[in-house]
């Protein structure tokens, strides 16, 4: 029920569906610093709404049932999972993905750090990680590797690359707090 007045504080479709179609309601996704107006089932997530609205396709479905953090974004600087986030109810925030921390062509300092030490192996949970461990960092986590694991612990990795991960983030973590 908390999520029912970000719903209703949505636009409905300009126009009626038709009989037999899901309802739409239309709203504005503000994502990595560009508005996006997309009319939408009141049901899609945001992982979803990127994924297949707007063709943000970084963020991983990985386990669509928020365990894996595949699909972790950030919503006004602090990160969530995008597959149990209902698209409707950021309307009016700010959401970033993998794709929008670069700046300019210049990678972000993690994206830097986790070429650097070879922190991924297949890649697909590369995207969440990077994102979760951006937050770390911001939060405050990153002061020890112990601290580092505690707090990425929601994000897996099924190649097992933790401990280059971990050095990835250390690294930039320095070089984060220079910027």
């Amino acid at each position: 029920m908390a999520a029912l007045p970000l719903v209703a504080a949505a636009q409905p479709a300009a126009h009626p569906p038709a009989p037999g179609a899901r309802p739409r309601m239309d709203i504005t996704l503000t994502v990595n610093g560009r508005d996006h107006r997309v009319a939408l089932d009141p049901r899609t997530t945001l992982l979803d709404a990127l994924r297949e609205h707007l063709d943000m396709t970084g963020s991983k479905k990985g386990c669509d049932h928020g365990q894996c953090g595949a699909c972790t974004v950030h919503i006004d600087g602090r990160r969530v999972l995008a597959c149990l986030t209902l698209a409707a109810t950021v309307q009016g925030r700010k959401v970033t993905t993998i794709e929008g921390l670069a700046r300019d062509g210049v990678l972000h300092p993690m994206q830097a750090a986790f070429i650097e030490h070879d922190a991924f192996q297949c890649g697909y949970c590369t995207p969440g990680q990077i994102m979760s461990a951006v937050a770390c960092v911001q939060e405050g986590h990153a002061n020890t590797d112990e601290k580092t694991r505690e707090y990425m612990s929601g994000n897996l990795c099924r190649c097992a690359a933790y401990p280059k991960i971990v050095a990835a983030i250390r690294d930039a973590a320095t070089k984060m707090a220079r910027a």
